[in-house]
């Protein structure tokens, strides 16, 4: 009789360690698969808002204009170079962003970097996922067409 507890007793503690151990992986993994869940959603969103950015950034400086070209001909539109690189820069910083603007003729390029740190899965040494995004823009003239029908 005292041959069964003390076996029966040693089988409990057995399977008390194991479903500890059990527990252990799976709210590991649990924990890691939030994280993914979390901060890759935040990764993306970080994303988008830095394309987004990018893109109001080079806009506004694409309508930074030189005078000299607004009076030439419609084609001949030229980005002023110290203008537009000040608007993307107050688009980037009003965004919370950095980044570089480059400007060729007309055409405004703008690569933001929108920094963001996780909130999880910097348990397990991720730390960073910020985001970078390229726009470009250039100055157009509007066209009037008619109609269809008219």
């Amino acid at each position: 009789m005292i041959r069964h507890l003390r076996q029966r007793l040693a089988e409990e503690n057995t399977d008390r360690g194991s479903i500890a151990l059990y527990f252990a992986i799976t709210t590991l993994a649990a924990l890691v698969m939030a994280g993914l869940v979390i901060d890759g959603g935040a990764a993306l969103a970080t994303r988008e808002r830095a394309a987004d950015l990018a893109t109001q950034a080079a806009r506004a400086g694409a309508t930074a204009l030189t005078p000299a070209s607004l009076r030439d001909a419609p084609a001949d539109l030229q980005a002023d170079p110290t203008a537009a690189t000040q608007a993307a820069d107050a688009i980037l910083a009003d965004g919370g962003a950095t980044g570089t603007v480059s400007i060729n003729g007309d055409m405004v390029t703008v690569t933001a970097h929108l920094p963001r740190h996780t909130v999880i899965l910097s348990a397990v040494g991720l730390t960073n996922i910020s985001q970078t995004a390229t726009a470009s823009a250039t100055a157009v003239v509007g066209t009037a067409t008619e109609p269809e029908g008219a």
